[in-house]
């Protein structure tokens, strides 16, 4: 990108205080005090505010070392006011490298949000042996969507729905935030930089993050020239009805698997799917191609009896929850329901944060039952209801009754499922879209839909000229006891098809467990999997072909 001024334009530039600079100017950046008390206009931002104002600023030394080394940069604090006095500020950080490459970097969060996300760290997947983007010189930005969490919820603030109470406050997290945090870092960043723009702008996020960033290139898709989106919670209300739907099959009598059980559910889904893409590696590559029955598992007599067998009830759930959900009310936000999630073919449920949890859902909710129904039992009491005192297992989401109509307007504001991203396409923008499939809180199976949607809108070829979906096989949410914890350069990747015009090919994904030795596989553009050769070292990506399979759904 070049900038050039006439003479009227550096005359008005003067006149404003800010000589405008080109993008690759090697001038100087303003002193980081200077930008303490600056105000930011409410005309700067593309939505509704009040205005805000630079709260904080300082410079902060190098640290690190190899990879994981930041040299100095200027940390700026600020606060975006709301339209509406009883909601809560926007609160965002930025940080600008004194040795700036000239691109942006706006991280998304997870959960509820509620903290800022750390502008200092790495995108989702991303290798820790490679430098993170703050120390490529990248600036870095990243808001907690409008709301703080409160701090009785730690360590898992994202646990926090409270806000949900105040419209612009669900507004703000639903997206708007977006909008709000990225127009103001970039205020913030011309004038540090003395008026120079950024020649490429980038967006990565995972979970809700992974939310933002397809919210981002739909809503606005002229702001970012390349988005990764990790295991997107795109469908996000119809996500919590499932989630709902689980907190009331898992509270029925005798249906909960207690961990000693969701492990053994587990092994045995790797023993009985294991190998079919020709290597017992304990992880399942073609997930849709599993076809573990339960029922193999059934204590005698169908009683929970012991530990190793599952009773007619569990199974039963089991069942459930790795079925579609469907309902047969109309939603505003136009989903019909939820794919389930591929507890039979090699989900970890071992892990209480993330799967089922230790304890069976109840009220109050349980901490320690699993994160999806702790994030149904805010839903209901914050957004839907708005009465805390709300007992989350009386909303059926299947018949949800009074509540039909407020749950219905929530989906037309959460759920982020336009599929039609041309608009993004002929702005130039790429996007990277990754998921394991034994993801425990986000479900692959909706990915595909989405991507599905966006293929059959947008056209085949149309869609691989601007974005690929890796499925990452034994990859869960976040790379937490997973069978393969998934670690893949997607930045440089995005960097080298955005400005160079280079796509993606043969990439290849590291298992970074420490049980994983730095092994390695094919990132396969879906629907495509990795298939062992029947030769070669097992640990290798080049023992492996991407298989092509048709698209199951």
């Amino acid at each position: 990108m070049k900038t050039t001024l006439t003479t009227a334009g550096l005359a008005c530039a003067l006149l404003g205080g800010t000589l405008l600079l080109p993008a690759h100017g090697t001038q100087k950046p303003a002193d980081c005090s200077d930008l303490r008390g600056l105000q930011i206009p409410a005309s700067e931002i593309g939505l509704h505010t009040t205005g805000g104002e630079v709260s904080a600023a300082s410079t902060i030394a190098p640290t690190g070392s190899g990879a994981s080394a930041t040299g100095t940069y200027c940390r700026v604090d600020a606060v975006i006011h709301p339209v509406d006095p009883q909601a809560p500020d926007i609160t965002l950080r930025v940080a600008l490298p004194q040795r700036w490459n000239n691109k942006t970097m706006m991280f998304g969060g997870g959960g509820y949000d509620g903290t800022i996300p750390d502008v200092t760290g790495n995108v989702p997947f991303g290798p820790a042996h490679h430098p993170r983007p703050l120390s490529r010189g990248y600036a870095t930005y990243a808001s907690d969507s409008g709301h703080q969490a409160a701090p009785d919820f730690k360590p898992v603030t994202s646990l926090d729905g409270s806000f949900g109470v105040n419209d612009e406050a669900v507004r703000n997290f639903a997206g708007d935030a977006l909008k709000k945090a990225h127009d103001t870092a970039h205020f913030v960043i011309r004038t540090h930089y003395r008026g120079a723009s950024p020649a490429h702008r980038y967006f990565a996020g995972g979970s809700s993050g992974g939310r933002e960033a397809l919210a981002v290139a739909q809503r606005w898709p002229t702001d970012f020239d390349g988005v990764i989106a990790a295991y997107p919670a795109w469908n996000a209300a119809s996500l919590n009805l499932f989630f709902g739907y689980e907190a009331q099959v898992l509270s029925r009598p005798g249906a909960f698997l207690n961990p000693a059980e969701q492990d053994l559910l587990y092994r045995a889904v790797i023993r009985s799917c294991d190998g079919k893409d020709g290597l017992r590696d304990g992880v399942i590559s073609d997930e849709a191609g599993c076809r573990f029955r339960p029922r193999t598992l059934r204590c005698p007599g169908g009683k929970d009896t012991a530990d190793s067998c599952l009773s007619d009830h569990q199974i039963h759930a089991v069942q459930a929850l790795s079925s579609p959900l469907r309902w047969t009310y109309r939603l505003a936000g136009g989903e019909r329901g939820y794919p389930g999630f591929p507890f039979l073919s090699g989900a970890d449920m071992t892990t209480p944060l993330l799967g089922m949890g230790s304890r069976l859902p109840g009220h109050p909710m349980p901490k320690d039952s699993g994160y999806g129904v702790q994030f149904w039992d805010q839903w209901v009491r914050y957004f839907v209801t708005r009465n805390p005192a709300q007992d989350p297992l009386a909303v059926d989401p299947r018949r949800p009754g009074i509540w039909q109509q407020r749950i219905s307007r929530l989906s037309a504001l959460q759920d982020v499922n336009d599929p039609d991203l041309r608009r993004f396409a002929k702005a130039g923008g790429k996007l990277l879209v990754l998921h394991g499939t034994a993801d425990e809180l986000v479900s692959h199976r909706s990915t595909v839909e989405y991507f599905q949607r966006v293929q059959k809108v947008v056209g085949r070829h149309a869609t691989r000229a601007f974005a690929r979906l890796y499925l990452i096989p034994g990859a869960n949410h976040v790379n937490v006891d997973a069978a393969f914890a998934a670690s893949y350069d997607s930045l440089s990747a995005l960097e080298s098809w955005t400005e160079g015009g280079k796509a993606p090919t043969r990439p290849v994904v590291t298992d970074a467990s420490p049980a994983g030795n730095a092994r390695t596989r094919p990132l396969c553009a879906y629907p495509s999997w990795p298939r062992y050769r029947g030769h070669g070292g097992p640990a290798s990506a080049h023992s492996f072909t991407c298989h092509s399979a048709p698209p199951r759904t």
